[in-house]
């Protein structure tokens, strides 16, 4: 007799017979949930202006509450992957997405600078912090064994996609309609995706009688693990229990650091000050947030290609080569910057698309490798708030700039000499397992 675990032998492609493989429908979820996040946290970028227009508020101002936003949006991520082990991937991504509806939705209403930390620094920091890459991460993790490099590098596309590539749209919103329109669309986008989460996201493929995609049809279905112990308050503590392992491995500090360097030289600072460094240059805001666009564009291909990679080259090499690159695109940014699109700007707009979240494969498949499979997604969410706290750090950074100098040249300076580091200590990283613990696959 069949074990009661085993199934009926299936192919990589479907979950039973004739069927997709619900690994594929928990993916598109995914992807629109990283997608809707994506554009409620960047979306603060291209109102900056307009909402300082309106209330009189300055560039420093505004771009410390962006940087709470992101501040918030990177420490949340670790918290959030162990509460998704405690309560499940269900309950968390439906509760974070009515999160961003309220918060966006309540911008709509605001009329003094402690609401615009509160809504966008607490609220949607948090809310989008909730299902922010560390989610995609876990579910490639979960639900995949073949194609999970290139799922992760999807995920990160997904991230992009809303972060970059739908900003025009936003924008032109905002130009023609007011700020209020762009912020109301990113609400209705939210709600809309809370029912569909809710009906068709799963938490593991154990838990609706599935392998993961790709694994050996021969093999006995795992079981469901248990649950952690406990409700918010002991996941909150399992969360600084990971950071307090981690912590004793150069490998994670070698992560933490070069992501760091990621989020400064990406969203913190040209995903925050791109726009309004353009216009300080002559160019219309509808025009610069669509060089933006472009970005994403060709961030897609480039972060679906990076992990298409991962699966099968070196992830540190891959590291060294994004970090390289983009911190010499970074220092010749000051000279290509000016009233028009020419083939210099576009030139940088498509080198920097292609390698804007291209790390985010490799760094996945290194917290793996280094950490195994049951502690990787929290040890990924915590390398993922140092990414969050570079990106923090330069949005205030370059805007404090910016304010003293009348000028984001140095700003595009540090952020290059910061990547050329990154691209140093990439090669640091060890491959193998950094602890000895047999809590997973490495």
């Amino acid at each position: 007799m069949a074990s009661p675990l085993s199934l009926p032998p299936t192919t990589p492609s479907t979950g039973r017979r004739g069927r997709v493989h619900r690994a594929w429908i928990v993916a598109g979820i995914t992807f629109l949930t990283l997608v809707v996040a994506a554009i409620a946290r960047s979306s603060t970028g291209i109102l900056l202006e307009p909402v300082e227009a309106e209330f009189g508020w300055s560039r420093a101002v505004t771009s410390s509450a962006v940087s709470l936003t992101l501040l918030l949006y990177g420490l949340t991520a670790p918290f959030a992957a162990a509460i998704m082990e405690r309560f499940g991937l269900r309950r968390v991504v439906t509760s974070a997405l009515l999160v961003i509806a309220v918060g966006t939705g309540l911008t709509l209403v605001m009329t003094d600078l402690w609401q615009l930390y509160v809504l966008w620094g607490l609220v949607i920091g948090m809310g989008t912090g909730s299902v922010a890459l560390v989610f995609g991460a876990i579910v490639a993790n979960r639900w995949f064994v073949a194609r999970r490099g290139l799922v992760t590098g999807v995920f990160s596309a997904a991230f992009a996609t809303g972060q970059l590539a739908l900003l025009p749209v936003l924008a032109r919103l905002a130009a023609d309609h007011g700020w209020r329109a762009a912020a109301a669309v990113t609400c209705v986008l939210a709600a809309v995706l809370v029912p569909l989460a809710s009906g068709w996201m799963a938490d593991r493929p154990a838990s609706v009688g599935l392998r993961p995609y790709g694994a050996d049809p021969q093999v006995l279905l795992e079981p469901v693990p248990p649950r952690p112990a406990g409700g918010l308050l002991a996941a909150m503590g399992r969360a600084v229990a990971e950071l307090r392992h981690a912590g004793r491995f150069p490998a994670f500090w070698l992560l933490a650091g070069t992501f760091f360097v990621c989020g400064w030289s990406t969203n913190g600072l040209i995903g925050t000050h791109l726009v309004a460094a353009a216009h300080d240059h002559g160019m219309p805001p509808t025009t610069a947030a669509s060089l933006l666009a472009l970005i994403g564009a060709f961030d897609i291909i480039g972060t679906i290609g990076s992990g298409w990679l991962s699966d099968r080259v070196d992830p540190r090499l891959l590291l060294l080569t994004y970090y390289g690159l983009r911190g010499l695109s970074l220092l010749g940014l000051s000279s290509v910057l000016g009233r028009s699109v020419d083939t210099p700007l576009l030139v940088f707009v498509v080198f920097y698309g292609l390698d804007w979240v291209a790390t985010v494969p490799p760094t996945v498949a290194l917290c793996r490798q280094a950490f195994g499979m049951e502690r990787a997604g929290v040890v990924f969410g915590w390398v993922f708030a140092a990414h969050q706290i570079g990106a923090g750090a330069a949005a205030a950074f370059a805007g404090s700039v910016r304010e003293l100098t009348g000028s984001y040249t140095p700003a595009w300076f540090a952020a290059g000499a910061l990547c050329l580091v990154a691209a140093v200590a990439a090669l640091l990283v060890p491959r193998q397992r950094a602890d000895a613990e047999p809590d997973g696959a490495a």
